[in-house]
């Protein structure tokens, strides 16, 4: 899964164009997308969601926040259909994953459920950047970790988080130790949402570097934004190329930890890589 797209849960009209199209996987949103006033008509809505085919995505849910009071209303609406994972927003640390994870541990068992999928979102709270690296072997339901910039610009008290696309300093700080806390943790690595929605080319750069730089899918909050980070996920035909050249090499040196592949060392790190671009090609590339 390469791309996320956020469908607010008071949206059945939206929700019914998602279903439609290219993203991986959906985000029903429970929180910033719905008013204060509509939360249990949106609890509704996305059950309702829920039980319709999911045209092959996997269906994610952001619950609230759980400083809110609201989550286990949002979990008592929505585990029972199964979802494929929980989104939990303003992660602070491995205290809050476990909370969600006793939380959810209770509607599994009370439904017959396996477990289901946390993808946490770490790094929208000054707090929550000094615990990214505590989130190794937390809990086996955490399969993602996604940063944020927009929650924590009101944490900070900045006043403004990026300029023409290119986020300051605080946060791409925080971009990294998300990325490398969850490569610590042995998880997905989620690149946030980008923000400039007419801005296509900016937006698949973006992507790119992410992809780049380690991160295994990005977020997005508009349809157009979808094939854009989709082709960007993908490896190119030169990676796949030399991926397979490298596990060619291996499989023909089964015990040799360093081969020569066009004249460059290539070692274990190497051949992991490549099993890694192997991973991510697309559905029409071989």
């Amino acid at each position: 899964m390469h791309s996320f797209l956020f469908v607010p849960g008071d949206s059945t009209r939206k929700f019914a164009k998602a279903r439609g199209g290219d993203a991986d996987a959906l985000i029903l949103d429970l929180e910033d997308s719905v008013a204060a006033s509509a939360k249990a008509e949106a609890r509704d809505c996305v059950a309702d969601m829920l039980r319709e085919e999911s045209c092959g995505k996997a269906i994610f849910v952001r619950v609230n926040a759980l400083d809110t009071d609201l989550t286990l209303a949002d979990l008592a609406a929505v585990m029972p259909l199964a979802p494929d994972g929980i989104v939990l927003p303003k992660c602070e640390g491995p205290d809050d994953l476990r909370q969600l994870a006793h939380y959810m541990a209770a509607f599994e068992a009370s439904h017959a459920l396996p477990q289901t999928r946390i993808l946490a979102i770490v790094t929208e709270t000054a707090a929550s950047l000094f615990t990214l690296g505590q989130y190794r072997n937390v809990d086996p339901r955490l399969w993602g970790m996604m940063w944020g910039a927009e929650d924590l610009a009101a944490s900070l008290g900045a006043r403004e988080n990026a300029e023409s696309n290119v986020y300051y300093e605080p946060f791409r700080l925080a971009r990294n130790l998300c990325l490398a806390g969850a490569a610590a943790a042995g998880v997905v690595a989620v690149d946030t949402i980008c923000a400039a929605l007419n801005d296509l080319e900016a937006l698949e750069a973006e992507a790119r570097i992410a992809r780049r730089d380690g991160f295994g899918a990005k977020a997005v909050i508009h349809p157009n934004h979808i094939a854009p980070v989709n082709r960007a996920f993908q490896p190119t035909e030169e990676e796949l190329i030399w991926a397979q050249k490298v596990l060619d090499g291996f499989e023909a040196n089964p015990n040799a930890g360093v081969i020569n592949i066009d004249g460059q060392m290539i070692d274990k790190p190497h051949e992991r890589a490549a099993r890694r671009i192997m991973a991510a090609r697309g559905p029409t590339q071989t």
